[in-house]
């Protein structure tokens, strides 16, 4: 008898052991996507719930409540540097995002809890901003709960949130201009084999700053390093923009030069693109 009652005490902890073993797919898979933006980058956890045949706004996601856009956790967005949201700053470090879903407008929160899970749980006071937005009717349908990073620049970020038909934009913004422009003036401050006159002319340039500085600066990084192609490649284009025709085709010729030389077809061919714009 009390070699049975061993045996039958083995089979159920055996089989407890087993079932505390099986892993099965979560309902709702978690999703974490990293963003560069800026000078940082943004992170973004969430979950993913899916449709599967229900109703989901007014219904399965009540309008005029908190939700915690997702499933399962709390949604979180991480921050690496400052970023403005609805004209607030808001420094770098890790929130929660929480929305109201409305038919005709969401509140959008972002909030210093990172553990909402339920409406319950919420505290307005530790809102950090809230914003209003529209939701859009959109063509295609979303069978999960979807949220991406799109239309990144670099001062400028949106991120878009879509289940069913219904999509939401969250508009992101950091300023970009003023620290790279404190780095460049800080860097420029010697004149050495290490000055950064490559990057600091490009900014220039491509941002619709000073082009006779940028220009300046791109004449000093060839001579930094006379092999460059693609220094006098960028050359060029700033003289071209300067209206410094001929000394643009000459510097894009030297750059094709070096480019070949280099074995770098690519510089060859925008080198060409560029003189076709020249002649």
């Amino acid at each position: 008898m009390m070699k049975k009652t061993c045996l039958i005490v083995c089979m159920l902890a055996f089989a407890i052991a087993t079932n505390a073993q099986l892993k099965t797919p979560a309902p709702s898979s978690t999703q974490t996507i990293k963003q560069d933006f800026g000078l940082g980058s943004i992170e973004l956890s969430y979950s993913r719930p899916g449709m599967k045949g229900r109703k989901i706004f007014g219904d399965l996601v009540p309008f005029g409540k908190v939700w915690r856009t997702g499933a399962n956790g709390a949604t979180t967005l991480t921050f690496a540097d400052e970023v403005s949201i609805g004209g607030t700053k808001i420094p770098a470090g890790k929130y929660g995002l929480l929305t109201i879903p409305d038919k005709d407008s969401w509140t959008i929160i972002i909030t210093k809890q990172l553990d909402v899970t339920q409406p319950a749980a919420y505290k307005q006071e530790n809102d950090v901003v809230r914003v209003q937005a529209k939701p859009m009717s959109v063509k295609d349908k979303a069978e999960n709960f979807t949220m991406q990073f799109a239309n990144v620049t670099s001062s400028t970020i949106e991120l878009h949130m879509m289940w069913d038909k219904t999509e939401v934009v969250l508009p992101v913004t950091t300023d970009v201009d003023s620290k790279v422009m404190a780095q460049i003036n800080e860097a420029l401050k010697t004149d050495d084999a290490k000055t950064p006159y490559f990057n600091a002319a490009l900014y220039y340039m491509d941002n619709g700053k000073d082009l006779n500085k940028a220009l300046e600066w791109f004449n000093k990084s060839v001579q930094q390093n006379p092999k460059a192609f693609w220094a006098y490649y960028q050359r060029a284009n700033c003289m071209a923009k300067l209206g410094k025709k001929q000394d643009a085709i000459e510097s894009a010729n030297k750059s094709i030069e070096l480019a070949k030389e280099a074995k770098n077809d690519d510089y060859v061919t925008l080198n060409q693109k560029l003189l076709v714009t020249l002649k």
